[in-house]
């Protein structure tokens, strides 16, 4: 019983509403307030904060979510390898994804999956690096795409090295050229991407000791590029986020042939179904490549 409150508790968490998270479990909200506050008693403290503005949890509900996601995370591996064993591989896989990835690769990896491994459900949230590196620490996710991670927790794969490139518009003076040299870069009008963690983008810029005229910082690709089609500047972008260049546009390479690495990181131990999802992402990278 106390996993089923722990798998509620879990979901509020993630949803801030007890209206939300009673959607996505197919319950009553009574229910599900009724079963937190069940769980408040057993423990003897509150783990939410209610009020008017949303839920928050408490700090002793911080320390008691991350050892319920603990439970819960052994739970799902004890049923996983269960029918492993039986020859089969079922389970709930939980991937954090950044834009580029849930846009050009999750919908190939998805039909493979479901070909192979119906039994395999795929849960994907989306975010940016920082987010994705911090569900992972969290439990909050199984698995996560990132462009590097250093930690004793988990493994990193690499899976493919995606080419920086310049946007640039009819107006700007590198709309002719066939490379850019990245020191040319130097003071030039600049709208930069705003990756959350480690930037590719900045650390290219670092790395060179560059120093564009940043005149904005913007959270999207589209924002970015409806800047660049109003000749505010230029700016450097993954080659995998340019799904769609407006009209006008140009994307350039830069001569010193710099690129993002994309890897996925997941636990030393992973999951039956985390295995098989890799074997799916490497067989799917070999036929793309």
């Amino acid at each position: 019983m106390s996993i089923i409150k722990y798998e509620i508790v879990n979901k509020v968490a993630f949803e801030n509403s007890f209206t939300k998270a009673a959607e996505a479990l197919g319950m009553t909200q009574s229910a599900v307030s009724h079963a937190v506050s069940s769980l408040e008693r057993e423990f003897g403290f509150v783990l939410f904060h209610r009020n008017r503005a949303g839920l928050t949890l408490t700090n002793e509900g911080e320390a008691m979510l991350r050892k319920m996601r603990l439970v819960l995370e052994a739970e799902e591996l004890v049923q996983q390898e269960a029918t492993n064993l039986l020859g089969m591989t079922t389970g709930t896989l939980r991937i954090g994804v950044i834009s580029s990835i849930s846009s050009s690769w999750m919908p190939g990896l998805i039909q493979m999956m479901d070909t192979h491994y119906p039994g395999i459900t795929i849960d994907l949230r989306e975010g940016d690096y920082y987010e994705i590196e911090r569900w992972l620490t969290n439990g909050e996710i199984d698995a996560g795409f990132l462009n590097a991670m250093n930690s004793d927790q988990f493994q990193y794969i690499t899976l493919r090295k995606d080419p920086l490139l310049c946007v640039v518009s009819k107006e700007s003076r590198f709309y002719t050229k066939s490379k850019v040299d990245i020191y040319e870069l130097q003071d030039e009008p600049f709208v930069l991407i705003s990756y959350r963690g480690d930037n590719d983008v900045l650390r290219l810029l670092d790395k060179y000791e560059v120093k564009p005229d940043i005149r904005f910082v913007l959270s999207e690709e589209m924002g970015v590029l409806s800047m660049i089609v109003h000749h505010i500047g230029i700016t450097i972008l993954p080659q995998m986020s340019i799904t769609y260049l407006p009209k006008g546009l140009k994307v350039v390479p830069l001569m010193q042939g710099s690129y993002r690495t994309i890897g996925i990181a997941l636990r030393k131990n992973p999951s039956p179904a985390a295995t098989k999802f890799v074997s799916i992402l490497r067989d799917w990278i070999d036929e793309q490549s």
